[in-house]
């Protein structure tokens, strides 16, 4: 009899082809078949009956604030806030201190993460005045997903904001790139209402709707131009929505949780400068553009942007106050609520988590529950009641802007390569995590 280390018995399992009532076989850390399957054929054999098996949310948007900034997060307490919430791998962003523009800033990110991650994770380069002209060297290098570049509002040098910049950068590689697209030339013209306002309530006003069509309609003219495909992140506007759904050739496109759930003005209101991030939450028509382009299929993608600050960082006046929150960890049950609620299927939530980001990224052997692929699951309950409090929240800044809110839907256990890195909101096990191979760079 073939032996297994792990098999999940009776599991209601995401496949691409269904969702159905199956065991899971588990051996080297590899998906090893689908089907009926023995409990004496391994040593380990837990009872998923009565749960989703899903693949792993591969998060695609984090900034988890090392080396630079490790008051606020680390790589460590960022990837235990992944486990906890049912992903289990991660693309952290560039703008860390130093930036990562190098293959030597990328290297000491990948070390530290091998030190200290709980689950699988990549590490952006980004792209700059400063390392155009080595551009299609770094993108290739192991665990990089690719270039990351910032139109609006970022640190020093990874602002690359006009055209002749980014022109230059597109023509240097040819892999999908990310972009943050916000036009920092409106934003500079706009910021007399923030500071005459002083409240994160005109936060959406300031960075308006011109200021992301703006961008996004630079990038895809750029990227047309360069024959270089592009991801947009975390797109915020109906206009935006209706541009790129007629350049999906050339673009694919993300959306986080927090526009997707949160409104203005009330958000403002209610949270203050904890509901600010950027681009901003925006009013309910936006929301519901965002939610038709995911019935639509325009949206590829949805990653959190989980971007932390402390609650003292987020006392300070408007606009003083940083942009961004906490979400990887609420990523998955916000999208499972929603899912309770009707917005979306299951098999929806699936694709723009986890086979989304695959296809998007061209990951190798992550993404789908399948023969051959990582053993990378989310074992959830889809009854399960909860409340989100900020003492479940892992991340070294403690808070969440969900504080309080009543979901239906929770992350019962979360595998790493078929390890248990969480059960019942514990974390077990340690860091065991590797980088993300891609399939560019085998």
């Amino acid at each position: 009899m073939t032996s297994y280390d792990l098999i999940l018995k009776n599991g209601t399992v995401a496949t691409p082809g269904a969702i159905e009532v199956m065991d899971v076989a588990v051996k080297d850390g590899k998906i090893a078949g689908l089907g009926s399957y023995d409990a004496d054929s391994a040593p380990e054999v837990f009872d998923a009956t009565g749960l989703h098996v899903l693949p792993g949310v591969i998060d695609t948007q984090v900034h988890f604030r090392e080396p630079g900034a490790e008051h606020k997060e680390d790589i460590a307490h960022g990837t235990m806030a992944a486990a906890m919430g049912g992903v289990t791998a991660i693309f952290e962003m560039p703008n860390t201190n130093p930036l990562t523009l190098t293959p030597e800033t990328h290297a000491d990110k990948i070390a530290r993460a091998e030190k200290g991650g709980w689950v699988d994770f990549a590490f952006f380069v980004g792209g700059s005045a400063e390392n155009v002209g080595k551009l299609h060297e770094y993108e290739n290098l192991p665990g990089c997903p690719g270039i990351k570049v910032f139109m609006g509002s970022s640190t020093g040098t990874l602002l690359a904001k006009d055209d002749e910049t980014l022109a230059k950068i597109l023509a240097d590689g040819r892999r999908r790139f990310a972009v943050h697209a916000e036009d920092e030339y409106r934003l500079e013209e706009r910021k007399h209402i923030a500071e005459a306002e002083g409240h994160p309530r005109v936060h959406n006003i300031w960075r308006d709707e011109e200021t992301a069509v703006r961008a996004t309609n630079r990038i895809l003219k750029l990227s047309r131009e360069a024959g270089r495909p592009v991801h947009i992140l975390h797109v915020t506007t109906a206009e935006e929505m209706d541009i790129l759904a007629r350049n999906k050739d050339v673009a694919t496109v993300e959306v986080t949780p927090n526009h997707l759930t949160l409104v203005a003005p009330d958000c403002y209101e209610e949270l203050g400068s904890r509901a600010q991030m950027n681009p901003p939450v925006r009013e309910e028509r936006h929301r519901a553009a965002l939610w038709r382009a995911i019935e639509q299929g325009v949206v590829d993608v949805i990653g959190s942007d989980h971007a932390p600050h402390t609650l003292e960082e987020k006392a300070k006046p408007y606009p003083q106050t940083p942009s961004g929150m906490t979400g990887v960890q609420t990523l998955l049950v916000n999208m499972l609520n929603h899912v309770h609620e009707g917005r979306l299927s299951l098999r929806r939530l699936v694709e723009l988590t986890s086979a989304g980001p695959q296809r998007v990224y061209n990951i190798a052997c992550k993404g789908r529950i399948a023969s051959g692929y990582d053993a990378d699951f989310a074992l959830v309950d889809l009854k399960a009641k909860r409340t989100i409090t900020n003492d479940w929240i892992a991340s070294k800044c403690g808070w969440t802007p969900y504080d309080g809110k009543q979901v239906t839907g929770w992350v019962m256990a979360t595998l790493v390569r078929g390890k248990f890195v969480m059960r019942e909101d514990e974390l077990v096990g340690g860091p065991s995590g590797k980088p993300v191979r891609f399939v560019e760079t085998l």
